[in-house]
């Protein structure tokens, strides 16, 4: 990931935040009884099959919390990996080691599990136009690394976050009073307060849709929980100028159905709400000590 100021200050403050809950006031465990001066190396070994993703972040953690410690890549970001291998060395401190150990793990299985079927879903979809999307539907604190895994898996990113895109949802419409509201306060908005934003609106059906498309004033469409059949019907009547995504109800085993229909992008929420976590550890290694 390209690390502008903005996104180091804010994998930063994930960090500082995540060691002061898994530190406190010391990880007592190890100033017990490994000595302060003690120095080791540790392995991280995969224990599954899968997309690896984290490593760049992992040695963000270990200069973190100890700058001294030093890091050998050898399995890099995005590399399909299977049990056995070892996607880097750390040696330096062995205090310092084992008071990062875990939130290294933490980290990366999380992020490589969501890689691993972010990369599943896009392989359904190779040869066709259409870009998978994650949504919003992240863990909360940390969704910059979530959403850097789909990266890593091959996915692109929707919206960061509420201020970086308008969405107007079904909630959004409703309480605007329709379709219409919606859409013209929303550009009014932007216009008053001197915003640059991308507008998507979602319709649920093709009267809403023939609403959006008579008012006109959006930049992408949303079609939610229509079936590939009935984006089919729709589809030929949006104007060219309209980007089109899909979203609800899509799967890893209907989403070609989807993609075949010409939509831009695909939504799927389930990149990062419902995944599996990929086996990993870290282990000392005392073969060259």
């Amino acid at each position: 990931m390209e690390f502008t100021k903005e996104n180091k200050d804010a994998l930063n403050h994930i960090i500082k935040n995540a060691l002061t809950e898994d530190i406190g006031d010391g990880d007592h465990s190890s100033l017990a009884c490994v000595p302060t001066e003690a120095v080791g190396k540790a392995k991280l070994i995969i224990k599954d099959h899968g997309v690896l993703a984290g490593v760049e972040f992992a040695q963000l953690i270990f200069n973190y919390y100890d700058p001294s410690l030093k890091m050998t890549i050898f399995i890099e970001d995005g590399a399909v990996v299977k049990p056995g291998l070892i996607a880097f060395e750390v040696e330096g401190k062995s205090q310092s080691i084992l008071a990062t150990e875990r939130l290294v793990l933490n980290f990366m299985q999380r992020m490589s599990g969501i890689a691993t079927q972010t990369n599943a879903i896009v392989k359904k979809i190779d040869g066709l136009n259409s870009k998978l999307l994650d949504t919003r539907k992240t863990t909360p604190g940390i969704r910059l690394l979530e959403k850097w895994a789909v990266r890593i898996g091959g996915g692109y990113n929707h919206r960061f976050a509420l201020y970086d895109m308008i969405m107007l949802k079904d909630n959004h419409i409703d309480y605007a009073g329709g379709i219409q509201q919606a859409i013209s306060r929303t550009n009014e908005y932007l216009k008053t307060n001197n915003k640059q934003l991308k507008i998507e609106i979602e319709v649920r059906n093709q009267d809403e849709l023939n609403q959006v498309l008579s008012v006109g004033n959006v930049d992408r469409i949303m079609l939610d929980n229509f079936t590939p059949n009935e984006i089919k019907e729709v589809i030929s009547r949006i104007p060219k100028h309209f980007e089109i995504e899909a979203s609800g109800g899509i799967t890893i085993d209907n989403i070609r159905d989807y993609a075949e229909t010409g939509v831009d992008f695909i939504s799927v929420g389930a990149l990062t709400h419902s995944f599996k976590s990929l086996d990993m550890s870290l282990k000392a290694d005392f073969s060259n000590y």
